[in-house]
């Protein structure tokens, strides 16, 4: 079964007892048993969901997992798979990580001894070089949030196996339509569902896709234990988006070349960050490992001063947080999605003050380049 075909036809994607082409929304909390212990594959949401259930054969599918499993939000999706690994335990992160995570890692899960070391995971040989006794797991970003750093997959499973350590991999800039970890040698692959997957500014959720049995079965019990779960309506959003999934990383990554074509020869842009250009450091890895560049852009301004009244005049772009939606999003990432990490540790990654990053939509992408033209001239 083709991509576009996936999206459509994947996992479980119609009611078989009605012929419903939908599946329905389950609004239930629990099920009648026939006897004590004897119920028909649900007995608690929390535990299974047919509507959720449904949703977690789509992403197992589009992902090339063997199960798949929804959370409340991506931050639950990865406070669970990070739930696998032990106190003591060390992980290898990308550095240029979203905030969130990295909050996650710095505020939360070192209370319990998890350590962490931030890594350019762009570089194989400082990820071999960072790895310690007990470093259990390599958690990679590509392209990495928000300055579209590319990660060799391929590389990273050969170090994983070779050290024997779980190799998770955040998947939401790219999406399953343009790159599949599992299928590179990933054993845990996540997004943020409410961006791409979503795709409409409408609902919050993360997604987890797992590459055996084993890691469902523990997986799932963390998933039941913690109960950190998509509720049936999102669920069911969720695989309304999917279906256009395809169709709309085609359009939007259509608009992004243009846009990033646009940018380049602009007097007033200093440095463009976006996969797809011939220019960037990783386009020819992520042109081996992905079928597309996807639909992220950030670039430099010069100063926070400039940075703000761009986005203050902006049109057609929004202002907000998230991105992957079919309307263009804009956001300054220091004052924002990174505002979580510190100031000096930003300026050591290259975050600057005048960084803006744009989630690019489907709209036409004329009138986006003369938004930004308005915007950019003083």
């Amino acid at each position: 079964m083709r991509s576009k075909t996936k999206m459509v036809h994947g996992g479980i994607t119609r009611d078989e007892q009605t012929g419903a082409v939908s599946v329905p929304i389950y609004q239930v909390s629990t099920y009648k048993q026939d006897g004590v212990g004897n119920f028909r594959g649900y007995e608690y949401s929390r535990t299974g969901n047919p509507t959720r259930h449904a949703l977690e054969t789509v992403i197992a599918d589009l992902e090339n997992g063997t199960h798949g499993f929804a959370f409340g939000s991506g931050m639950a999706a990865i406070t669970t798979v990070m739930m696998l690994l032990d106190s003591g335990d060390h992980v290898v992160l990308t550095d240029d990580v979203y905030g969130g995570s990295y909050r996650l890692m710095t505020k939360v899960l070192n209370r319990f001894d998890l350590d962490h070391s931030f890594i350019d995971t762009s570089d194989p040989a400082k990820v071999k070089h960072a790895i310690q006794p007990n470093t259990k797991a390599l958690y990679i970003e590509t392209p990495t949030n928000p300055l579209l750093k590319i990660t060799d997959l391929k590389k990273m499973a050969e170090i994983a196996k070779e050290h024997d350590l779980l190799l998770i991999v955040d998947n939401t800039f790219a999406t399953p339509y343009w790159q599949q970890p599992l299928s590179l040698g990933a054993d845990i692959v996540l997004h943020s569902a409410t961006k791409y997957i979503g795709g409409h500014s409408d609902v919050v959720a993360g997604l987890v896709a797992v590459n055996s049995a084993e890691l469902a079965e523990k997986v799932h019990f963390l998933q039941n234990s913690v109960g950190a779960v998509l509720g049936p309506q999102d669920s069911w959003l969720l695989m309304r988006g999917i279906k256009t999934l395809a169709l709309r990383m085609e359009a939007i990554e259509s608009n992004t070349k243009k846009l990033a074509s646009y940018l380049v020869g602009h007097d007033k842009v200093s440095t463009i960050y976006y996969p797809g250009l011939e220019s960037h450091l990783g386009h020819e890895i992520a042109k081996n490992q992905s079928t597309g560049f996807g639909g992220m852009i950030s670039f430099d301004v010069g100063s926070g001063a400039r940075a703000e009244k761009v986005l203050e005049r902006v049109k057609y772009f929004t202002l907000a947080e998230s991105l992957g939606a079919v309307e263009s999003l804009i956001s300054l990432p220091a004052k924002m999605t990174h505002a979580s990490i510190p100031a000096d540790r930003r300026a050591e990654l290259g975050i600057t003050d005048g960084l803006i990053r744009v989630s690019v939509g489907i709209e036409d992408a004329e009138d986006l380049i003369e938004d930004l033209e308005q915007a950019l001239t003083e």
